[in-house]
């Protein structure tokens, strides 16, 4: 159940999106993004959402967005772009996330036309290096969820009471995070890290990640999902089937999976 303050956040949000319609929802199909949709509805406000499909986002999440926007019946466009349109992001250097995210928001301000834009980032988003962060403040973007300082454990208990299929969806990240730093991203290369991640989905996990270390995988699981890994077959499986894909190596992290776990130099070096 929600608390007192939780629910004064929601009421204020709503408020905000009242006084920024109409306007236009950068939508994932994410826990964020689809409260925030939610919310917009809920408000009774002008706006349309636009969803960027990208070589970095998999298959299967703009399938998932398809069958949001069906269920939750809003106004939608969806916006291809290509590699070739991502090849600062591509390059895949420290400040990756600021060129990625200057391409897709200039992609979505200019189908706004002229409309404001916001988006899902929450409180939470402002804990791990994040350079999207700093594109999205120089193009003018509004993130109402981060102004009311809703976190993330409390966007999933509203989305949970408006009876959202998203709220309890794991955490989403591009496939371009997978990537170790200063290693290009290809297409091949993402189609492998997403070929890797169907198939420990498709094994019954639900939090995770496979990290691409060139020709090593690392595979990072929740707390909850390391128990199910202690195998010795579906170890030998996977371990198999991912060197087929192309990893010469498939390593287990001893610790948990974490978001952003690929900045973790980088945040050190910022703290010497």
């Amino acid at each position: 159940m929600t608390t007192a303050t939780t629910k004064a956040k929601y009421n204020l949000l709503i408020d905000n999106l009242k006084e920024l319609e109409p306007f236009v929802i950068a939508f994932s199909g994410g826990v964020d993004s689809t409260f925030l949709t939610a919310a917009a509805q809920k408000a009774g406000v002008e706006f349309e959402a636009v969803t960027v499909n990208s070589p970095f986002v998999p298959d299967r999440e703009i399938k998932e967005v398809e069958n949001l926007v069906r269920s939750m019946d809003f106004k939608h466009q969806q916006i291809s772009i290509e590699l070739q349109e991502l090849k600062k992001a591509a390059d895949n250097t420290a400040e990756r996330c600021y060129y990625c995210k200057k391409v897709i928001f200039d992609k979505i301000i200019n189908y706004a036309n002229g409309k404001t834009v916001i988006e899902g980032s929450n409180l939470d988003d402002t804990g791990d290096y994040r350079p999207g962060r700093k594109a999205l403040k120089e193009l003018g973007i509004k993130s109402p969820l981060l102004k009311v300082e809703l976190t993330k454990k409390e966007i999933r208990m509203l989305s949970k009471e408006l009876g959202l299929s998203t709220w309890d969806k794991p955490s989403l990240s591009c496939l371009a995070t997978r990537v170790s730093y200063d290693n290009q991203i290809t297409a091949e290369r993402l189609e492998k890290i997403e070929l890797a991640e169907e198939l420990l989905r498709r094994n019954g996990f639900h939090q995770f990640r496979v990290r691409d270390h060139n020709n090593l995988a690392r595979i990072e699981l929740s707390e909850a999902d390391r128990e199910k890994i202690l195998d010795l077959n579906l170890m030998d499986k996977l371990s198999d089937k991912l060197q087929k894909l192309g990893f010469q190596y498939v390593t287990l992290d001893l610790s948990a999976y974490k978001s952003g776990s690929m900045n973790k130099e980088i945040l050190e070096a910022k703290d010497e």
